[in-house]
């Protein structure tokens, strides 16, 4: 903690975490191969899961200018979309785009939260000064600078959120996206370690949005757009920098004003290893199903007890869920759900439909399937509890699991086996495994909405890693221009 004088109005010098972010953007290079390997299916993945959101009037509705007529010929594009915006309202529609669905990549620690929404910020910014460079006669960026941009975003947010849990004290993830996508938008953009410390100042001042959309009783929308709007604030402070705005360097230690007495109770950061590329190399992938991440193998497990039990719904006495601390705490609910953000962070819901229906897809949180009586039939019979090595083993360092449990008992004694299992499919020990079945993913997303001739130029590109890395960023948005 700073022990700086608060009578004094001499200027401290920046706090060390804001270095430390600063050093780690400016000067750390990317060596590991695989990081830019998982980065290159983590683009792929966003940007599927960005085409299947358009499908959805409601993420449609977010998308294009704030203020009608408000374009920018030669910005930023939205990918599967005619928009060019500004690179701050292109930034929003990205990561409204990416994370609609909540079907992209995942980190589960202390904090949780979704890396690859800052994507949204890092190709908005990365199009928008492509596009400007090539008009000044300069080379643009490639993917290989976006890559590397998500691969320290990424790290950022996820090593943040190793040992640091917003969420206990009332704070949304997103407040991670905001400060990741700050630091590395501003080196993008031409900022140096001044310039990256001046803007992420100003995001950790900006404190953290509540989780207020998050939770019963007022689960709704805004938990898909929240992502988006922190892409966008991360835009405005990292040019706000390059205009040479002031920053603040005791924003975190500055006793009573500071980040750490408003709003973290007073205690430092903790952090349980230095930046890298760690994050991106154990990131996990949303493959299967479009469900919160604590849930996913909840819903493996119910996908294997589907035959066993779906001709004798009627006849189920109970069923026993066991999970993290964690998937306790954040969607273990019962009672109505109004809407199908309230649905998709209910583990009984998402335990529920994969037993009824042998699936669990993004049309399955909709009022339509909802009505179905058997669904609440079913979240009536559940319990759901800790299982305190399914807790011990999401924290291992060396594990990360996300342990969950299904078990359901018939009104005539019998019962199904108890289905365990550790990790989901989009876990880095089955990366094998579920490599093929997120390429799958990508290509039926694309399909949803794209002209066939484009989804095969996109898939060709995309099969080759180093002509994937060399290509200029307009060139690769030209590809989901719509």
């Amino acid at each position: 903690m700073s022990h700086h004088d608060i009578r004094s109005a001499v200027r401290p010098q920046p706090d060390q975490p804001m270095v430390d972010i600063a050093n780690y953007v400016a000067d750390y290079a990317i060596e590991s191969k695989e990081a830019y390997d998982t980065a290159r299916y983590m683009l792929m993945d966003s940007l599927g899961c960005s085409m299947l959101a358009m499908k959805f009037p409601e993420c449609v509705k977010h998308l294009g200018p704030l203020v009608p007529g408000a374009t920018l010929p030669g910005g930023a594009r939205v990918p599967g979309t005619s928009w060019e915006l500004d690179p701050v309202q292109a930034a929003y529609n990205i990561g409204v785009q990416v994370r609609w669905l909540d079907f992209n990549d995942t980190w589960l620690a202390a904090e949780w939260g979704h890396p690859s929404d800052n994507l949204g910020a890092i190709l908005a910014v990365a199009d928008y000064v492509s596009r400007k460079n090539i008009r000044e006669g300069r080379a643009p960026l490639t993917i290989k600078d976006v890559l590397t941009a998500a691969i320290k975003a990424h790290e950022i947010q996820g090593c943040y959120a190793l040992k640091n849990s917003f969420n206990r004290v009332g704070m949304d993830h997103v407040i991670l996206v905001r400060l990741a996508s700050t630091a590395v938008v501003t080196r993008m953009l031409g900022g140096g370690k001044e310039e990256i410390v001046n803007a992420i100042s100003h995001s950790w001042i900006d404190n953290g949005v509540l989780r207020t959309y998050r939770h019963a009783p007022n689960t709704g929308p805004r938990k898909s757009w929240a992502a988006g709007d922190a892409c966008r604030r991360a835009v405005t402070h990292a040019l706000n920098a390059l205009k040479g705005c002031v920053g603040y360097p005791s924003a975190l230690t500055a006793k009573t004003w500071g980040f750490y007495d408003v709003a973290f109770k007073g205690k430092p950061f903790e952090f349980e290893r230095p930046f890298g590329s760690y994050v991106m190399e154990n990131v996990l992938f949303k493959i299967s199903f479009p469900a919160e991440f604590h849930a996913q193998t909840a819903v493996e497990c119910a996908m294997k007890l589907h035959g066993q039990v779906a001709g004798k719904l009627d006849k189920i006495e109970r069923i026993e869920i066991e999970t993290q601390e964690a998937g306790v705490r954040i969607i273990d609910k019962t009672g109505p759900l109004a809407n199908y953000a309230d649905r998709d962070h209910c583990i009984q819901y998402m335990v529920a439909v994969p037993l009824i229906f042998g699936r669990l897809m993004a049309d399955d949180y909709n009022d339509a399937i909802a009505a179905d009586p058997r669904i609440d039939a079913l979240r009536a019979k559940m319990t759901v509890k800790e299982n305190p090595q399914f807790t011990k083993d999401y924290f291992d360092p060396d594990k990360r699991y996300i342990g969950n449990s299904v078990q359901v008992f018939f009104a005539d004694g019998s019962k199904t086996e108890k289905v365990s299992i550790d990790y989901p499919i989009g876990h880095r020990k089955r990366r094998a495994e579920g490599i093929p079945v997120l390429l799958k993913k990508f290509e039926a997303a694309l399909a949803g909405h794209l002209p066939a001739h484009g989804v095969r130029q996109i898939l060709a590109t995309c099969a080759d890693a180093s002509s994937l890395d060399a290509m200029p960023v307009p060139k690769f948005m030209d590809l989901f221009a719509f």
